[in-house]
């Protein structure tokens, strides 16, 4: 049985424990983490009986037991998955818009990791279940690139990666407005109090986030930008965008669905998703230590709207 333990910094103060723990450990649901807090493989420095809803303080230190590897409890499914690398550590996926990265109460199938393990074959266990190991997650109507760990090892090694922010990020989003290339945004992220699905940049209880638009490029009443994240907080560029008034387009959870919207970006309507693409993922492989970069060009159903629009493609190389 391995152990794992986490000391919690200051903006994790006023946490519920189980929501700590599912931020920590990203390949585990928070259901998944209840139910270990319920049967005891979870411990608390400020308390014998530890729950689900014991608050989080800066030095906390919270361990966690991990069981011996079973089978997984998600079932394989041949589902159609771009492998774009895969070795003995890591696989890299160009995830699909639609698909939910693991199975969750309305969605216990038909997620990626039930493609992986029907794609993924060699995998051999993340903490007590063989399943890949989820490292970080992309929304559930964003596509892009992924990098999924197969042992424990390499799970942990690009876990720290991402703590310590060595993971390069870049998305390409359509949103609304006139944004300019350079624009910082620099506004801690929580729950949304009155809305459990959401998340906000005025939640009482906040974790730093930064969000930078790296390139923009000026289109009707629109601006196509190349967004980079130095952290990585759910729904982190959706809530920034809508923050500063520039929400996504097509992104109805925080506003970036108009219903009147001028004839000749009207291609913008037939958006069934966030216009939202994870484009480049840059880490240092686990084992190897080499530098790995992977882009994952703009999907058919993103890039079909851009030819639609008036100033696209541009006629000449964007500054």
């Amino acid at each position: 049985m391995s152990r794992l333990q986490f000391e919690a910094e200051a903006d994790h103060a006023g946490d519920r424990l189980d929501r700590f723990l599912t931020a920590q450990v990203p390949d585990f649901s928070r259901s998944q983490i209840q139910r270990l807090i319920e049967s005891g493989h979870v411990t608390h420095s400020r308390y014998t009986k530890v729950k689900p809803n014991s608050d989080i303080r800066e030095g906390d230190v919270i361990g966690v037991e991990m069981p011996e590897v079973q089978p997984s409890a998600a079932l394989p499914e041949d589902l159609p998955l771009e492998i774009l690398f895969n070795d003995r550590d890591v696989v890299v996926v160009n995830k699909p818009a639609g698909m939910v990265v693991h199975p969750a109460a309305g969605n216990p199938t038909g997620t990626l990791v039930n493609a992986l393990l029907h794609h993924v074959k060699d995998l051999s266990g993340i903490g007590g279940e063989a399943r890949p190991g989820i490292v970080h997650r992309l929304d559930k109507g964003t596509s892009g690139v992924m990098v999924i760990a197969k042992n424990d090892d390499a799970h942990k090694e690009l876990a720290r990666q991402f703590h310590d922010r060595e993971v390069e990020k870049e998305y390409i989003a359509l949103v609304w407005g006139v944004v300019q290339a350079g624009r910082r945004i620099d506004a801690a992220i929580g729950r949304d109090p009155g809305h459990r699905q959401k998340m906000s940049a005025r939640a009482k209880h906040a974790r730093e986030a930064v969000t930078r638009i790296t390139r923009a490029h000026h289109l009707p009443g629109l601006t196509l930008c190349q967004v980079a994240i130095h952290t990585g907080r759910t729904h982190q560029i959706r809530v920034h965008l809508s923050a500063i008034g520039h929400p996504i387009v097509g992104d109805s959870m925080y506003g970036g669905v108009h219903r009147r919207v001028p004839g000749d970006i009207r291609a913008v309507q037939r958006l069934e998703r966030p216009f939202l693409h994870a484009a480049r993922l840059a880490f240092t492989h686990p084992t190897e230590q080499r530098r790995m970069q992977f882009i994952a060009p703009l999907p058919s159903d993103l890039e079909d709207i851009l030819l639609d629009l008036p100033g696209w493609p541009p006629e000449e190389k964007e500054r």
